[in-house]
């Protein structure tokens, strides 16, 4: 019997990193039985044309620098595609993301015919993204009416491909977390030694975020709540971005410089130490798609504020906001530091109400969100659906 074939469509992939990338591998990794291929963008000398990453054969195209690069990658993306189908005969596509490989993967069904799965996972507000991609909207409009199914992250995300009209099927399937890894336990002298490089003393509450330092992660939130929190409470921020410069003259301006911590980009296989010798996550989002990074923290076993925005509002539940859920963690509305500090005096006060919140948001990830539960899912609810018999 002939191995079924899916191409997917990804503007970066290894080793340029994010949460989509991440969600690939893990996910084709688990899937023995098809073959999967990739068209990504090349961009450096440095990374191979062809190569084989895991269980998916990457083909890189050059499309230019910048901005430039990223509009020719819609087109440059579905003509590599088109020639590797004369050769490969694919099943299906699969387009991560409606905004960086939607349209490629419209344009490679109009060429082709094959059925597509187009994932949603993006992050910004809808609105931003729709302005971003008004140059090509009678693509980006057909790539969502055109897929054979939508398999957004979240129900916000789901929302919004109706909005985009769709009336196909969607099936809703989280990225996910690898939870033996985050939940792994360290010697003691291997947390102390994090905590000494972030200089945390004996007494101290660090509160943590891993975010890239755009607006709509609301670091500056953190911040600004910092002047009505306790002297021994400080804020670790993991991650680099453009706000980078604004962030920390804002923390000067509240004379709070001293009590946050820059340590820039965190790789992901020391991460689990970082959020073990923290206290609390936080990340306040304006927006968010899903939201890995909270996950990710439960998983790890930290305490998570966080706003419900978007997709957020998927797995954090609150005891306030959320009677006859199980409480998972603690929600503020967004662009209220005021609310920030309120919870975390709440968690430094409730010691046993955190330990309880903790193990409950812990059992969630174990139950839903590890990767091979997610991997099982789009094998048999996306892939299964679309792929010949």
């Amino acid at each position: 019997m002939n191995v079924k074939k899916i191409l997917i469509f990804s503007m970066a992939y290894y080793p340029h990193v994010g949460g989509a990338e991440v969600a690939i591998k893990e996910i084709t990794d688990r899937i023995g039985d098809l073959e999967f291929h990739l068209v990504t963008k090349r961009f450096s000398p440095a990374d191979a044309k062809e190569e084989k990453i895991g269980n998916v054969f990457v083909h890189r195209i050059s499309t230019g620098p910048g901005i430039i690069g990223k509009f020719f990658y819609q087109f440059g993306a579905a003509y590599k595609g088109w020639r590797l189908h004369s050769r490969e005969h694919f099943d299906a596509a699969w387009a991560m993301m409606a905004h960086s490989a939607g349209v490629p993967a419209y344009l490679f069904h109009s060429l082709t015919r094959v059925p597509y799965v187009l994932n949603l996972q993006e992050g910004d507000p809808p609105a931003q993204i729709e302005r971003t991609m008004l140059p090509l909207w009678p693509f980006f409009t057909r790539a969502f009416t055109h897929a054979a199914i939508i398999q957004p992250l979240s129900n916000f995300l789901g929302a919004w491909a109706r909005r985009r009209g769709f009336n196909g099927p969607i099936e809703i399937i989280p990225n996910g977390v690898d939870v033996q890894y985050f939940s792994q336990e360290y010697p003691p002298a291997v947390i102390n030694e994090v905590k000494d490089s972030l200089q945390k003393k004996m007494g101290d509450i660090f509160l943590i975020t891993t975010s890239r330092l755009v607006s709509k992660n609301a670091v500056d939130d953190v911040i600004r709540a910092l002047p009505l929190l306790p002297a021994n409470v400080s804020f670790v921020v993991a991650g680099t971005g453009p706000d980078e410069a604004a962030l920390k003259n804002l923390a000067n301006k509240l004379k709070v410089n001293e009590r946050v911590r820059f340590i820039g980009h965190i790789d992901r296989k020391v991460m689990p130490k970082y959020l073990q010798a923290s206290d609390i996550f936080i990340r306040p989002s304006r927006s968010e798609g899903q939201g890995a990074s909270f996950i990710e923290a439960m998983g790890a076993g930290l305490p998570v504020i966080a706003t419900q925005e978007g997709g957020i509002a998927d797995f954090l539940y609150d005891e306030k906001r959320n009677p006859g859920k199980p409480i998972t963690g603690w929600a503020v509305d967004k662009n209220s530091p005021q609310q920030i500090a309120a919870a975390v005096h709440d968690l430094m006060a409730h010691q046993e109400k955190m330990r309880a919140v903790v193990a409950t948001a812990k059992q969630m990830v174990i139950e839903k969100y590890d990767w091979q539960i997610i991997a099982h899912a789009m094998r048999e609810k996306v892939f299964g659906r679309i792929l010949p018999s």
